[in-house]
């Protein structure tokens, strides 16, 4: 064989390798990787019962439910649609009604949304980027309006 050959040998070998190590770290990354979606863009795309993913919108006004300490059931609307959220554990402090969440989680078959983990915006400038734009699509949020 001669130096071109050999050459011409190891590149390709070189370039089947990180194809194969590309692939492998995508299909390893395919069950973590959580996308973020609004009420509307659920209802609209008929996301499939049990997909992880991450909910993001405003807590509508009236619709916070204590069961006790650590059960609440509360709605996430962005104006276009409603998702009722199911979450078991602590709230953050910031959380309540009329203001910005992300909550990530699985969406169950009856059409309701069970979180893992609630986020809350931190003041009263703070909307996630995601959240921003779902909710300037809709109409519903402008830019630089407190959101409560």
């Amino acid at each position: 064989m001669t130096r071109k050959g050999r050459r011409l040998l190891l590149i390709s070998c070189a370039i089947g390798v990180l194809g194969v190590a590309a692939g492998l770290v995508l299909f390893a990354l395919n069950d973590t990787i959580v996308f973020f979606r609004s009420p509307s863009e659920i209802a609209a795309e008929h996301t499939a019962p049990g997909s992880r993913l991450r909910l993001g919108g405003l807590v509508k006004d009236g619709s916070v439910m204590r069961q006790d300490n650590a059960h609440v059931r509360f709605t996430v609307t962005d104006g276009g649609a409603d998702m009722a959220v199911y979450y078991e554990g602590l709230l953050p402090d910031l959380f309540r009604e009329g203001q910005g969440v992300i909550a990530e989680g699985v969406l169950l078959g009856d059409g309701t949304f069970r979180a893992d983990s609630v986020l809350a915006k931190h003041d009263e400038k703070y909307m996630p980027k995601e959240v921003a734009d779902a909710l300037k699509k809709q109409g519903v949020w402008k830019e630089g309006e407190a959101t409560r």
